[in-house]
């Protein structure tokens, strides 16, 4: 049993970690965005050389370098964005009554140059990967991409628990790009979707439990999916239960004074969705 408890919590606790670390130094003063972006970008490229090295081998080990490098490379990505270093063009918000496809290529707009900044650093996660035996740090990037990509969308499109708080006061436009609403109907297909892969990864967890290297990183994938499935949940979720999950973010968000936006002086408390992984 040991053998999947073990990458669970890795997992789990690498996700968390960073995503939490992320929303903590966006909350710090912008005089130290250029230090913590200078680290970060250190990390990168440590994650990088990780990344080659671990997908030559076929160990247990390697697949939990692979997973880490992942969260690693994406953790940039996401920092780079939340600091506002690399967004969009697009940096006010929409004119009142804006909607429907004009207001979907503003949305775009406003964070167009991190949707190019993934795809180069997708490509170079799989040119580093290329045909070699271990695709867990390729594999763990794409989930991170999907979870991001998704939660985009669907809390473009509307959803019941909004991230308004979790939004830096630098990237105060982008709250108008989110839409509450009960239901869209790209959810039910996003939730469909990521739990079909999370049952196919767990039963190449499953399959054979005397292979270190594919029962951990098939494993650590599942958690990464499952995950994504919860934050998507959470999303929906009446505000009781909500705030028990945002008892996981609170500490990350003492490196700021919370106040209402003018234009929002109710903001909704919601899950940090995606963190790493997929916040709007």
């Amino acid at each position: 049993m040991s053998q999947y408890a073990i990458p669970a919590i890795l997992g789990f606790t690498i996700w968390w970690a960073s995503t939490c670390l992320i929303m903590f130094l966006d909350g710090l003063p912008r005089r130290t965005f250029p230090r913590s972006m200078a680290v970060a970008t250190l990390v990168l490229l440590v994650a990088l050389v990780l990344l080659r090295v671990s997908a030559t081998d076929t160990g247990a080990n390697d697949a939990y370098l692979g997973f880490t490098s992942g969260v690693l490379i994406w953790g940039w990505l996401e920092m780079s964005f939340y600091m506002g270093y690399i967004t969009g063009p697009r940096t006010h918000r929409c004119a009142h009554g804006c909607k429907g496809v004009s207001h979907f290529l503003h949305a775009i707009e406003a964070c167009l140059y991190h949707e190019i900044a993934v795809l180069l650093a997708g490509a170079i996660v799989i040119a580093l990967t290329w045909r070699e035996p271990n695709q867990f740090g390729t594999w763990t990037f794409i989930i991170l991409w999907w979870m991001h990509q998704s939660a985009r969308v669907n809390v473009f499109l509307g959803v019941r628990n909004l991230n308004a708080e979790f939004l830096p006061d630098h990237l105060d436009h982008m709250r108008g790009f989110l839409t509450h609403a009960p239901m869209n109907l790209l959810f039910p297909f996003s939730i469909t979707a990521s739990m079909l892969c999370a049952v196919l990864m767990t039963s190449r967890a499953l399959s054979d439990p005397a292979d270190g290297f594919n029962t951990a990183g098939y494993t650590l994938l599942t958690t990464m999916m499952l995950l994504a499935i919860l934050e998507h949940v959470f999303l929906m979720m009446p505000l009781p239960a909500l705030r028990i999950w945002n008892r996981l973010w609170r500490w990350s968000l003492v490196s700021r004074e919370v106040r209402p936006n003018p234009s929002h002086p109710h903001p909704v408390p919601v899950p940090a969705q995606a963190t790493p992984g997929g916040r709007p």
